[in-house]
């Protein structure tokens, strides 16, 4: 059974127990968004964890997590639904082959391909098509990519959760998909969509939240480092970098770091690994320019 939180306390209960270690803001919103059936849309830098929350919500609510990956151009085809040509086309030859092509009248024949059968459903329709289970999580990934035009057509389906088929008719949901919206601000998202969504601003975490999500992400890095892990990659983010390193940095930095058995960081160790936390050249030669073996000195220092 799909759980019911009664406060926001029984969703950071929830989601740490999906190893997402959310904070009282951030789990008031998904309360708030699963109570009162508004889609929540979460805004960020890449790399906060704004995707996982959709992904510890469908783990921890045990229901099926849809993924729509937004980009420029997606449309209708890719978003909603499609017919499947290859098996109509493969129907009407068998039909003509076994002579239903002339035992059928022609309108039966196209009833027969314009049916649910040859209907396939991309994910906004996959969501409200759901009968069976807890409703499903909807994660409608990085917004921002898409052009005005999908994003309206957007806000028309989350206005009623249901979707037109012309040669079918109406899909509706009977109980509305749990929708989270993600956007990493490359552009500005309409105010229509924000009114219809509730709204949170994903924040980079705190120096002990993050030690604490490197520990449950990465079990095999000891306490010691990955502290200094997090505190080396806070003095990156306050470089003024093209791409700040975000949580999913420092989880793949410690991950690799335990892999090459490092125990302390260190400068060598450090420029080494580089490429697993900065994945653009410019903020590497910026942290080089910067001197490495003093900012590696900070760090530990922070660390305590």
């Amino acid at each position: 059974m799909s759980p019911r939180p009664a406060t926001a306390d029984d969703v950071v209960e929830g989601l740490e127990g999906c190893d997402y270690l959310a904070d009282e803001g951030l789990a008031t919103a998904v309360f708030l968004a699963m109570t009162l059936a508004r889609p929540l849309l979460l805004e960020g830098e890449p790399g906060v964890g704004k995707t996982e929350v959709a992904k510890a919500l469908a783990q921890w609510t045990g229901a099926e997590l849809i993924r729509l990956q937004c980009y420029e151009g997606i449309d209708v085809a890719q978003a909603v639904y499609e017919w499947d040509y290859s098996r109509q086309l493969l129907h009407l030859r068998t039909a003509e082959a076994t002579g239903g092509a002339t035992q059928d009248t022609a309108d039966a024949l196209e009833d027969a391909l314009y049916s649910e059968r040859f209907l396939i459903k991309r994910p906004l329709l996959r969501a409200i098509d759901t009968t069976e289970g807890p409703p499903p999580v909807l994660l409608i990934d990085e917004v921002d990519r898409a052009d005005d035009e999908f994003e309206a057509f957007l806000l028309e389906i989350l206005s009623d959760y249901a979707v037109t088929v012309p040669e079918i008719g109406r899909f509706a949901a009977d109980t509305p998909p749990r929708v989270i919206i993600t956007s990493n601000r490359t552009r500005d998202v309409h105010d229509a969509l924000k009114r219809r969504c509730l709204y949170h601003w994903v924040e980079h975490p705190g120096f002990e939240r993050e030690v604490a999500i490197i520990g449950r992400r990465a079990p095999g890095v000891g306490e010691p480092l990955a502290r200094q892990v997090a505190a080396a990659v806070a003095e990156f983010r306050d470089l003024g970098l093209y791409k700040p390193p975000g949580v999913a940095e420092s989880i793949d930095w410690s991950l690799a770091l335990g892999r090459l058995g490092a125990a302390e960081l260190t400068p060598e160790i450090t420029q080494a690994s580089l490429g697993s936390v900065l994945k653009y050249r410019e903020d590497q030669q910026r942290v080089l320019d910067q001197g490495i073996d003093g900012l590696i000195t900070q760090a530990i220092a922070r660390a305590g």
